[in-house]
């Protein structure tokens, strides 16, 4: 176990779009001897994710958009499959996830459930991602959807039949891992 963290240095490599701190901390390690390191760590804020399920038609809501990070790393296309997601800016994880929903997909949700939080890329990024399930209705639909302009989003909006999405992480056309996550859930806790 680590004990007594302390921070010595923390230097700001970059603020272009979020911040990339270079943090120098020593700890006490369990044989009684201090260690010190440096890491890097963006901090990019907290956000939210949501899957929309509809029960009677065993579908899903998904989007897909261009994710520069995936091309430069092996995806040909720089498209990626995913669950609806933000920032939480100066939101709470709710009303968050509430305002994308609709600006991303065009429902405007009525009831969603918090299933869980979680670290997804611990070891350089700061953020927590709080996740949301939610059942949608074509009644719900309010708009085309596809994200908005100022924020340069250029999403497509998928509805897709949910055993389909389950076939299409293990074919790979599903590569993101909160949107596999909630996918599981569902299954899981026998959702759909």
């Amino acid at each position: 176990m680590i004990e007594n963290v302390k921070i010595l240095n923390t230097e700001i490599l970059s603020d272009n779009w979020y911040i990339l701190r270079k943090i120098t901390y020593e700890y006490l390690k369990k044989d009684g001897s201090l260690q010190t390191q440096t890491r890097e760590a963006y901090d990019r804020g907290n956000g939210a994710t949501i899957l929309l399920y509809n029960k009677a038609q065993k579908t899903v809501i998904l989007t897909q958009q261009f994710r520069l990070p995936t091309f430069i790393n092996g995806n040909d296309s720089g498209l990626l499959i995913e669950a609806c997601a933000g920032l939480l800016d100066k939101d709470n994880a709710e009303d968050c996830i509430r305002r994308e929903t609709e600006e991303e997909t065009g429902y405007k949700v009525s009831s969603v459930h918090k299933i869980f939080e979680a670290y997804m890329s611990p070891g350089s990024v700061t953020e927590i991602l709080h996740f949301f399930i939610a059942e949608y209705a074509k009644e719900m639909k309010v708009s085309d959807g596809g994200g908005v302009e100022h924020e340069e989003e250029n999403i497509e909006v998928m509805e897709v039949a949910y055993e389909k999405a389950l076939d299409m992480i293990g074919s790979g056309e599903i590569k993101d891992g909160k949107t596999i996550m909630l996918l599981q859930h569902l299954r899981l806790h026998q959702i759909l």
